[in-house]
């Protein structure tokens, strides 16, 4: 009989030619296989029976299948989000804008919410969680991504204050509201990105034109309406874009600041007027 303690440590090795994080993948896969938390595994017996789905999910793994596709589920902020193939996965990098929107807001918070490109809601659950008395607005151009976004709204409880609708960016919204989230698509169509990335997230929900810039140069001339007197905007930015798509939004009226991640990198425009 193998050990998960020997299934841990043969899928490490294997996990490492695909993987940055190969021993955490490993106990990722394991626990999500058993059906239990990454902590309660680990605390577990390690030399018990491997759980005859584990070598199936390592194999998805192998085929750079993201982490989260495969368990279903990413943590952002203080919620648990549910992700699958058609829909953006949340980064820890993203958590900026609320971080910035907490700043601004403190535990008062906003009445109302905008986001822009939700993807599977993660950015306006988040804040929704974070200020009870808060409504929102999530839009999206992708079916799907409004499938997941719409599930997740009714998995945290959440459906009664957010409502989501397909749409083009701003196009078509008459309402101003005191915070708008939005995380557009700004890598540059020719780069090079990780096969857990290129070969499985949505490529209209990444690229952005030669420059990355595509979707700012879209979004800058309709912000300022979209933003409430003594509201703001918080706009996730590559790590390089601050210059230039803060100036795009500086030609359409708009004050910008710029805040950094946690590893101290440009993440976020905070647009007000």
């Amino acid at each position: 009989m193998i050990s998960r303690a020997d299934a841990l440590a043969a899928a490490t090795k294997r996990l490492a030619a695909v993987s940055d994080t190969p021993r955490l993948d490993a106990e990722v896969l394991m626990a999500h296989a058993l059906g239990v938390e990454r902590e309660a595994m680990l605390i577990g017996p390690l030399d018990a029976p491997v759980p005859p789905a584990f070598a199936a999910l390592v194999d998805r793994r192998m085929a750079h299948e993201p982490i989260a596709y495969i368990t279903g589920r990413k943590g952002f902020w203080s919620i648990d989000i549910a992700v699958a193939p058609g829909a953006l996965i949340p980064r820890p990098d993203s958590e900026t804008l609320i971080y910035a929107a907490v700043a601004h807001f403190g535990k008062v918070g906003p009445r109302r919410i905008l986001d822009l490109g939700t993807g599977p809601g993660s950015l306006l659950l988040a804040a929704l969680a974070e200020w009870p008395g808060a409504t929102g607005l999530g839009i999206d151009r992708s079916a799907d991504a409004l499938m997941q976004a719409t599930a997740n709204a009714d998995l945290l409880g959440l459906a009664d204050r957010a409502q989501f609708r397909i749409g083009d960016w701003g196009e078509g919204i008459d309402e101003a509201f005191d915070l708008v989230l939005c995380n557009p698509p700004y890598v540059e169509s020719d780069a090079a990105l990780p096969a857990d990335v290129a070969e499985w997230e949505p490529a209209g929900a990444l690229f952005a034109g030669p420059d990355g810039l595509d979707d700012y140069r879209r979004l800058a001339p309709q912000m300022p309406r979209l933003i409430a007197p003594g509201g703001i905007a918080c706009v996730e930015i590559g790590i390089d874009q601050a210059d230039a798509a803060g100036a795009l939004f500086r030609a359409a009226g708009l004050d910008v600041s710029v805040r950094n991640d946690l590893t101290s990198r440009p993440r976020c425009l905070v647009l007000a007027h």
